[in-house]
C-alpha cells in the first residue's frame, strides 16, 4: 500500500471531450481571449499609474483587481492551450497542487475585494464628507493586504489538507486545470475533512461577502435616489453599475457552481463555468470599467493625445 501511494508523480488533464478539429478552432478563440486579457487588464493598470488623476483609492482597488484578473489568466489558460493540442502532456504532482494553491488564492482574494470595492462606494455615496478620512492611503493598503493574506492564507489551508491524501490512481484530471473538487476525487481515501472545509469556505467567503456587498449596494442605492443634481445622480449610479456587473458574473458563476443543482454531467458543467473565473470575467472586467467609466475613457484619450497625432487619429478610428 505505502508503495501505490507513491506511485502517482504526475496528472493528465483530460480538458474537453471534443474533436481534434474543435480543439484547434477553440485553441485560436482562447488565445484570442487570453491576449484580450492580458491587454486590456495591463491597459487599466498602465492608466492608474500613468495619470495622476486617478491615483484615488477606487482606482487602487481596481488596479489589485486587474492584477487578480491577469493571474488568474495566466495560471490556467496557458496549461489549457497547451492540452487543446497536446492532450495527452502530463502535469506533475507539485505543478498540480502549486496551480490549485494560485487558482484558489486568486479566487479568495478577488472575493475579499469585491467586498472592499463595494465599502470604498458605499463611504463615498453615503459619506461623502468623511471619506478622505475613513479611506486613508494607509487605510488602503492595510484592506489590500489584509485581502491578500487571508486569500493565500486560506488556499494554503487547503493544498495542506489535500496533501495528507494519497493518491495511488488513477492519474486522469477531468477538467482543464487543477481544480480542487477534481483532484480530490482521485484520493485513495476518505476526503469528507476536505468537504466541510471547502462547504465552510464557500459559507463564509462567497455567501457572506455576497450578502455584505448587496448590503452596501442597497444602502448605495437608497443614497443615489435622494441625490438632488442629475449629473451627480447619473455618475454615482454608472460607477455602482459597471462594480455590480462584476459582482453579478463572479458571485454569480460561482454560486451556480457550487449551490445549484447538479446537472447529469456536472464535471463538463463546471469546466463552461470555470471558463468564467479564468478566462471570461477577467476579459470581461477592464471593458465594463472602460466602457462605463467617464474617468477611465478621459485617462486614455489624454494618454492617447500625448503620443502626438497618431494617438489623436486613434481615438477619431
Amino acid at each position: 500500500m505505502e508503495k501505490n501511494q507513491t506511485m502517482v508523480t504526475e496528472f493528465i488533464l483530460l480538458g474537453f471531450h471534443l474533436g481534434p478539429k474543435i480543439h484547434i478552432f477553440l485553441f485560436g478563440l482562447f488565445s484570442l481571449f487570453y491576449a484580450c486579457t492580458l491587454l486590456g487588464n495591463g491597459l487599466i493598470l498602465g492608466l492608474i499609474s500613468l495619470d495622476s488623476r486617478l491615483h484615488t483609492p477606487m482606482y487602487f482597488f481596481l488596479s489589485h483587481l486587474a492584477i487578480v484578473d491577469i493571474a488568474y489568466a495566466c495560471n490556467t489558460v496557458p496549461q489549457m492551450l497547451v492540452n487543446l493540442l497536446k492532450p495527452d502532456k502530463p502535469i506533475s504532482f507539485a505543478g498540480c497542487l502549486t496551480q490549485t494553491f494560485l487558482f484558489l488564492t486568486f479566487a479568495l482574494t478577488e472575493c475579499l475585494l469585491l467586498v472592499v470595492m463595494s465599502y470604498d462606494r458605499y463611504v463615498a455615496i453615503c459619506h461623502p464628507l468623511r471619506y478622505s478620512a475613513i479611506m486613508s492611503w494607509r487605510g488602503c493598503f492595510t484592506l489590500v493586504t489584509t485581502s491578500w493574506a487571508c486569500g493565500s492564507l486560506l488556499a494554503l489551508v487547503h493544498v495542506v489538507l489535500i496533501l495528507r491524501l494519497p493518491f495511488c490512481g488513477p492519474h486522469e484530471v477531468n477538467h482543464f486545470f487543477c481544480e480542487i473538487l477534481s483532484v480530490l476525487k482521485l484520493a485513495c481515501a476518505d476526503t469528507q475533512l476536505n468537504q466541510v472545509v471547502i462547504f465552510v469556505a464557500c459559507m463564509f467567503i462567497l455567501v457572506g461577502p455576497l450578502c455584505l456587498v448587496l448590503v452596501s449596494y442597497s444602502r448605495i442605492l437608497l443614497a443615489i435616489v435622494r441625490i438632488q443634481s442629475g449629473e451627480g445622480r447619473r455618475k454615482a449610479f454608472s460607477t455602482c453599475s459597471s462594480h455590480l456587473c462584476v459582482v453579478g458574473l463572479f458571485f454569480g458563476s460561482a454560486i451556480v457552481m457550487y449551490m445549484a443543482p447538479k446537472s447529469r454531467h456536472p464535471e463538463e458543467q463546471q469546466k463552461i463555468l470555470f471558463l468564467f473565473y479564468s478566462l471570461f470575467n477577467p476579459m470581461l472586467n477592464p471593458l465594463i470599467y472602460s466602457l462605463r467609466n467617464a474617468e477611465v475613457k478621459n485617462a486614455l484619450r489624454r494618454a492617447m493625445c500625448k503620443e502626438g497625432p497618431v494617438g489623436r487619429l486613434f481615438i477619431l478610428c
